[in-house]
């Protein structure tokens, strides 16, 4: 192997890797870009097309479990808390998260994280009965068949934004997993308007307190949700046994060399401001520093039917066979 294609969103700790900067031992990187980096996840999963790219973890493991030849390495490049994810049409008249039950909640797809997250902490923090909610999608999974029966998909091509702000669906998660985009993940993937002026009929927060709420429940459980990991191809891996810590030591490394120039995150004021909240490194990497997120993970995913119940939960079978020290 003369070079390893990787693939990875725009992450400044990521990018001395990328650059160069840091060296994966005896493997240069060829960088791609795909723009939006979600669309990578499908062509990875679907055809194996990278040798290192970023994924979605619950998408990770429900190819694995559909016997696609990929494995992973545990560095999380990317974390989010999903309280303020929720928005409920103008006049739903929504209040508490059990008002969700028996009405329509708009998702990019069902599988997407942000969902996998949402419908956990409803159903866990909250007792809502996530199976009577229909989740509206209007998205392929990166994994095709898991999508239970109170699933539906639009058909007019209408965004769930648009839908939200008709009151055609009765609330819907934001960002690009659900009404901060518009389409499938491709080039020219369309953002939808989600800073309109307030009015009257404006969608509003299901959880007004979020940032509270959500440092409440991290203190409280540890969960600090996973939103993207590094996938290999298992051949790589087969064929270098030491191939997967040679990466994780690399990640590791690039992620020091970011911070020694911004040691307060401050190119990234999102995980600035997250690793304020969980007074610490907003992007853990490694097993045991992650072991409470992994463990809901893999909770909500077979909860939820994404995953089946007799799938592995063992955290160390859930990656390359390596050396793994927290970083």
């Amino acid at each position: 192997m003369d070079k390893l294609t990787v693939v990875l969103g725009d992450y400044p700790h990521a990018q001395p890797l990328l650059d160069g900067d840091v060296a994966i031992d005896g493997y240069p990187v060829e960088p791609v870009e795909v723009t939006p980096v979600i669309g990578a996840y499908r062509r990875m999963i679907r055809d194996l097309e990278f040798d290192v790219c970023e994924l979605a973890p619950v998408s990770y493991l429900m190819a694995r479990q559909e016997g696609i030849a990929l494995t992973a390495v545990p560095v999380f490049l990317n974390r989010r808390f999903h309280h303020g994810d929720v928005q409920c049409a103008a006049h739903s008249g929504i209040r508490v998260p059990r008002d969700l039950e028996g009405r329509r909640v708009g998702v990019r797809a069902y599988s997407v994280s942000t969902g996998v997250w949402v419908r956990g902490v409803l159903r866990e923090e909250y007792g809502v009965d996530i199976d009577r909610i229909t989740w509206v999608v209007d998205d392929d999974d990166h994994v095709a068949g898991r999508v239970p029966a109170n699933v539906e998909r639009v058909t007019d091509g209408r965004s769930l934004g648009d839908l939200l702000r008709a009151g055609e669906i009765d609330a819907a998660l934001t960002g690009n997993a659900g009404t901060g985009r518009a389409g499938a993940p491709r080039a020219g993937w369309t953002a939808a308007a989600e800073a309109e002026a307030e009015s009257d009929d404006s969608p509003y927060p299901l959880f007004p307190e979020a940032g509270t709420l959500a440092v409440d429940h991290y203190l409280r459980t540890g969960v600090y949700p996973l939103h993207s990991l590094v996938a290999v191809r298992s051949e790589l891996v087969e064929r270098d046994p030491h191939l997967a810590t040679r990466l994780y030591a690399a990640f590791a490394d690039s992620k020091r060399r970011h911070l020694a120039a911004r040691p307060a995150w401050s190119a990234v004021p999102r995980l600035a401001r997250q690793g304020q909240q969980i007074g610490g490194d907003p992007v853990p990497y490694g097993i045991e520093a992650n072991a409470p997120s992994l463990n809901a993970m893999v909770r909500f995913a077979k909860e939820q039917g994404l995953l089946d119940p007799e799938s592995p939960a063992d955290l160390p079978s859930l990656f390359a066979a390596g050396d793994y020290p927290d970083a």
